[in-house]
């Protein structure tokens, strides 16, 4: 039987009516999700999941948890480098990256939160040893935030993450130049500071709410490219960060005082932690209030440096721990543990970081540091000047008998009087250390030649300090190459307006 054409119609009208409609994915950063947000970066990462599953439940279309859930697996693998748990959580990258792509396209978070996806997983895959990955992932980020920033100009957050990749890609050492080149980056970090700091400044809506975390990247970058330290502390300080109960910003505070010398410092931060058990558990805590401690040649750095390898499961920093540690005992004159430590070099952790690769060369040898210019060393390193100096009192490089020993002492010697204001004879000390060790493997002598470009950067006279960051990067095969080089090219850029 033939129905009419009418019937047909109101037939399938009504099919259509209680067929459900698939509902539309929405970037919905409502309060609920802002609230997480924040619970998650300050590390209270339990609070910050439990807002994001009931937002689910009652949003099932919302797609902001589902980014804010990467912010979770991003903190927790890159402080913590479980193997077991980035196995686990790494299925949740593609997943994610697939949900949000169903996000409006009129939305500006379509591509910006790909984007950030990509650059934390470009972290997590360095700190797992996925360096080729890591590219990709840098890549992508910086590609998609890019064209991000061309259909959505006005979209404040794009000044952030692009502002630090081209900082970052601005500053990469020559040694990983075919790198930036295959991936078609090109970096300025005059340019990507300014974006970062004019994110700083706004008031809008989006700009308030990825406010911490543009203080987190702004701070270490212009303690580490800019080579700012006491802008870094002064604008820490303006900013009244609260270092109590924001986990991120008393690692941010505690690490950088222990590289800025101040590791009394950085122990009455991780002294004062709130240690509510809702906050991320991170062995880091120990590595650093060890590094402080080693650095007043305080005997209880042992405990805090022996419950970090106890605890954690990742490799950076390994080596360098043990290295630490096999220092510690022999300075205590223990020199069974001293070697049993040493010898733990040699088969833990990687070599991904300079630090890590030096600590494993020292392993591979025989040979020890001279007892007192260790030291100096670690007294220096720590900010305790006064004290390291007065072990050196009196001392010349003709009272060591090695070259390597009269190299390192007049690298010290340098150091201590650069880091007291004593830029004359810090000069002295520094040519040096570059006379004896231009030539040699240990990274004295470029270091030196990097101090100097500081201290005539810092009085202004720009020129000469570009002829000692050239004289830095000039100087090849030496332990750090890259970081020296990475450094020295960041003053070029600075000296030069790039």
């Amino acid at each position: 039987m033939n129905w009419p054409r009418p019937t047909c119609l109101a037939v399938l009208l009504l099919v259509l009516l209680y067929v459900p409609a698939r509902a539309q994915k929405v970037f919905d950063f409502n309060e609920r999700c802002k609230q997480a947000y924040h619970e998650i970066v300050q590390l209270k990462l339990n609070s910050g999941q439990q807002l994001l599953n009931a937002e689910k439940a009652q949003h099932p279309d919302n797609l902001i948890p589902y980014f804010l859930e990467n912010y979770i697996d991003f903190f927790t693998l890159f402080f913590n480098e479980d193997p077991a748990e980035y196995q686990k959580r790494l299925p949740n990258r593609e997943a994610r990256l697939k949900l949000l792509s169903e996000g409006p396209e009129k939305s500006p978070f379509l591509l910006f939160t790909r984007s950030v996806i990509h650059f934390q997983w470009a972290a997590i895959r360095v700190k797992f040893g996925n360096n080729w990955d890591a590219g990709w992932e840098f890549r992508r980020s910086f590609l998609q935030v890019k064209n991000n920033q061309q259909s959505f100009p006005n979209f404040t957050p794009n000044l952030l993450y692009a502002g630090a990749m081209q900082v970052a890609a601005g500053t990469i050492p020559d040694g990983y130049k075919w790198l930036s080149n295959l991936l078609g980056i090109n970096g300025s970090i005059k340019k990507g500071m300014s974006r970062i700091g004019a994110f700083l400044q706004g008031t809008d809506e989006w700009s308030v709410l990825f406010h911490e975390e543009a203080v987190f990247y702004y701070c270490y970058l212009k303690f580490y490219i800019e080579n700012d330290r006491p802008g870094v502390f002064k604008f820490i300080e303006q900013q009244e960060l609260d270092v109590v109960n924001h986990h991120l910003f008393a690692f941010l505070a505690a690490n950088l005082n222990i590289n800025n010398q101040q590791a009394e410092k950085a122990e009455q931060v991780i002294a004062g932690l709130n240690n509510n058990s809702g906050y991320l558990a991170m062995p880091v805590w120990d590595m650093e209030m060890g590094y402080a401690k080693m650095h007043h040649l305080d005997a209880g750095a042992a405990l805090y440096l022996e419950r970090f390898l106890a605890t954690f499961k990742g490799k950076f920093y390994v080596k360098d721990v043990l290295q630490k540690l096999s220092w510690h005992y022999y300075l205590q004159g223990d020199e069974a543990r001293a070697k049993t430590y040493r010898q733990k070099i040699l088969q833990s952790g990687s070599t991904d970081t300079e630090a890590d690769k030096q600590a494993q060369k020292e392993a591979m040898t025989d040979k020890w540091p001279n007892k007192l210019l260790l030291q100096a060393r670690l007294l220096n390193d720590g900010g305790y000047y006064r004290q390291a100096l007065a072990l050196l009192h009196g001392k010349n490089t003709g009272y060591f008998s090695l070259t390597e020993e009269k190299l390192e002492f007049a690298y010290r010697a340098g150091r201590l009087y650069d880091d007291m204001g004593n830029d004359s004879l810090a000069i002295v000390f520094y040519k040096q250390a570059i006379d004896l060790g231009q030539r040699r493997k240990e990274h004295f002598a470029a270091r030196a030649a990097l101090q100097t470009g500081y201290i005539y950067e810092q009085k202004g006279d720009k020129q000469t300090a570009i002829e000692w960051f050239k004289r830095c990067i000039n100087m090849k095969d030496h332990d750090f190459k890259n970081s020296l080089d990475q450094r020295a090219k960041a003053g070029l850029a600075r000296c030069n307006s790039e």
